[in-house]
């Protein structure tokens, strides 16, 4: 019985394919956060965040946000609706008012986008579609949270029946408008990030 080989292999256990267990986790980042000390501030952010440093645009980044949160208002008032219930209709405003924040910052991003990355002929119709969606969905948005600060979040009866009625096309122009994103991105391979080469 040997401590010494004991405790290095209980130390070390996961060798033989494990990648050393929790030590070989430890020491690597330990290793990493000492090559941070040695690297430039730009280099110290392209190493913790390598997907955001490549990217030329941050409208990936940023387009999901407005899809949570307008999906989740939209979700929630209806459900307050039909349940009457007010307090579900007061959570699903915020989701509204962060949701269209968010998309105000994913269009004005995706406006930057669109003349800065490059792109085939394929896919400019398809660019413009999306964007002028994109824009429809943050001016509805902007409507919806006006009407709403304006009324102070108490639609009711044939006025509540609009409202709905504008919401459910919102939820559609959302739909749409992703699948647009979802489109050029995989099947047209229309990237927001730094290539080796443009795409035609």
């Amino acid at each position: 019985f040997n401590v010494n080989n004991y405790l290095s292999f209980a130390i070390h256990g996961g060798q033989g394919g494990h990648g050393g267990g929790v030590a070989g986790a430890v020491q690597q980042l330990l290793a990493f956060l000492e090559t941070l000390t040695t690297q430039s501030p730009r280099e110290i952010f392209s190493s913790i965040m390598p997907g955001i440093a490549a990217m030329e645009n941050i409208h990936p980044l940023l387009v999901h946000f407005p899809i949570a949160f307008l999906s989740a208002f939209i979700l929630v008032d209806f459900a307050g609706s039909l349940a009457g219930k007010a307090s579900w209709r007061q959570a699903a405003g915020w989701f509204l008012y962060l949701g269209t924040l968010t998309a105000a910052l994913t269009v004005a991003a995706g406006l930057a986008a669109a003349a800065s990355v490059s792109h085939g002929d394929n896919v400019h119709a398809i660019m413009e579609r999306h964007q002028y969606m994109g824009i429809s969905i943050l001016l509805l948005a902007s409507l919806l949270s006006l009407w709403r600060l304006l009324s102070r979040g108490v639609i009711q009866g044939g006025a509540n029946v609009l409202y709905l009625l504008l919401v459910a096309v919102l939820g559609g122009l959302v739909v749409l408008t992703a699948d647009l994103g979802g489109l050029m991105v995989y099947k047209y391979g229309c990237l927001l990030y730094t290539s080796p080469s443009p795409r035609d």
